[in-house]
């Protein structure tokens, strides 16, 4: 890493201050200089831009210190060049004394912590605490400068954690056995055919430089440049490689999400006296709620709801596997505490560790009486036309998958023309306003008594719009929400 340490620190800088002084060969070094400092700079920023852009894909890392790498070595041939000094004031002259002692040391740790972003095990680790030793030394190395004026103190230390460094990659590079255990690397032939003309020009130059032998920079630029070429590509292959996998994992989803909806009822019961809406929105594309309708004939029906713990994937084979339960308790369809008996029954074990909220409501138009039954769900909300009240009915047992005997009470209650019912997950429930109100504790409720007459479709719609109003505006969605709403005509 021959740009890891800085080949100039004796070199008088007040010497080039004056332009008149300078020789034809000094103006020619000083303008290559600062063309290959400014391409540097340049191609640093688009690294950053780039991980910027990406900066979710795995890998990016890598990018963003490739780039702040660039940018320092680029930064280096500014505060080397006698063109570019003589022609700015001398506060900047003077900064740029500093900058070069500083640039000297941190360019190291900011390679090494390149270098760590594409190793794997005890070499990642081995690469963080040279990082560290790396760091110890910028610091020590600038604070000695700023209290005595030393610039080269620790200068030669730098150099033997440079070479100690370019020497560790040999055996990965050569040997594919390494590469592939200890390494993240993709285009291994392009990285060490980039590594060998940098890593053999480095080592000549911390080799040979402290003997006096000096060595034109531009030879420094080609060697660093076709390096970091090399580097930039192992990483963007990287970066791609991510990105195609996230790309197919993303696709997957979508298809399970088409999945995810089919498996829910596509149509509400045709019964009569009764008008049902179902809202489905889940938080993420796979959600954990569910609910389905057990139509017995058209004056009555059971209607369930289930609320799996948790998000994505897992949830979503449970819920899965509840419709598949669903269908095999039709026959117990009349009797909520046995309805839900047999699902924790079927879903026993599979669970592994979820648990399962669940409420079913059975309706019977021709009698007017309902019958409810919950495990570990939020309340039955049923709106009573005749006294104007919303009455919150619990009756629960435990949830699926805990460790409970399982009880499910039933409660029996007649319902008449003008009633409502709500059967809901928590999502619904719990979303918090900006001062802290749960949205179920008191807007049901006013919903509900603002908009007796509208009908089930339109209440559906309205509930989902004001819980999403409810949070404050910046709150994304915490949780999937579920609600079936059902009128007595």
């Amino acid at each position: 890493m021959t740009h890891i340490t800085a080949s100039y620190l004796s070199f008088n800088f007040t010497s080039f201050v004056n332009l008149d002084g300078l020789t034809r060969d000094q103006l020619i070094g000083d303008v290559i200089n600062l063309i290959t400092g400014t391409s540097f700079v340049m191609f640093g920023l688009m690294a950053l831009v780039i991980a910027g852009i990406r900066r979710r894909a795995t890998g990016v890392r890598a990018i963003f210190l490739l780039g702040i790498w660039m940018i320092i070595y680029g930064s280096q041939r500014f505060n080397y060049n006698s063109l570019l000094l003589a022609l700015e004031p001398n506060w900047m002259v003077v900064s740029a004394h500093y900058l070069r002692v500083i640039t000297t040391y941190v360019v190291l740790v900011v390679a090494l912590l390149t270098f760590r972003e594409l190793t794997l095990r005890f070499v990642r680790k081995y690469l963080g605490l040279m990082a560290v030793a790396a760091f110890i030394t910028f610091i020590l190395g600038c604070g000695k400068y700023l209290l005595t004026g030393q610039q080269d103190w620790l200068v030669s230390y730098n150099q033997l954690l440079a070479t100690a460094s370019l020497f560790l990659w040999v055996p990965f590079l050569a040997f594919p056995k390494f590469a592939c255990k200890y390494t993240v690397l993709r285009g291994r032939g392009v990285l060490l055919v980039g590594y060998t003309i940098f890593g053999l020009q480095a080592l000549l130059v911390n080799l040979l430089r402290p003997l006096g032998y000096e060595f034109y920079t531009v030879v420094d630029d080609l060697a660093f440049a076709t390096f970091i070429l090399a580097l930039g590509y192992v990483a963007m292959k990287g970066v791609y490689a991510s990105e195609r996998r996230l790309l197919s994992i993303e696709n997957e989803l979508a298809i399970a999400r088409q999945l995810q909806f089919s498996i829910l009822a596509t149509t509400t019961p045709e019964l009569r006296n009764l008008r049902v809406a179902a809202v489905y929105e889940p938080m993420t594309a796979l959600a954990g709620d569910f609910y389905e309708f057990l139509s017995v004939d058209d004056r009555q029906a059971g209607f369930l709801v289930a609320d799996v713990s948790g998000h994505g994937v897992p949830a979503a084979l449970i819920a899965s596997m509840i419709k598949v339960a669903a269908q095999s308790v039709m026959a117990d369809a009349a009797n909520p505490s046995q309805v839900l008996h047999r699902l924790q029954e079927i879903l026993g074990n599979d669970l592994r560790g979820q648990f399962v909220s669940a409420a079913y409501l059975w309706i019977d138009t021709e009698n007017h009486l309902a019958r409810y039954s919950a495990a570990g769900h939020p309340p039955l909300l049923f709106w009573c036309a005749g006294c104007a009240q919303m009455n919150r009915i619990q009756s629960n047992g435990p949830l699926f998958g805990t460790p409970c005997d399982p009880e499910f009470p039933t409660h029996e209650f007649p319902f008449a023309s003008g009633d409502r019912f709500l059967l809901y997950t928590d999502g619904l429930s719990e979303p918090e306003s900006a001062s802290g109100e749960p949205f179920a504790d008191r807007k049901l409720d006013e919903i509900f008594r603002n908009h007796q007459t509208r009908p089930a479709a339109e209440l559906a719609v309205l509930i989902l719009n004001e819980v999403r109003a409810w949070p404050p505006a910046s709150t994304p969605q915490q949780d999937d929400i579920t609600f079936l709403a059902i009128d007595v005509l």
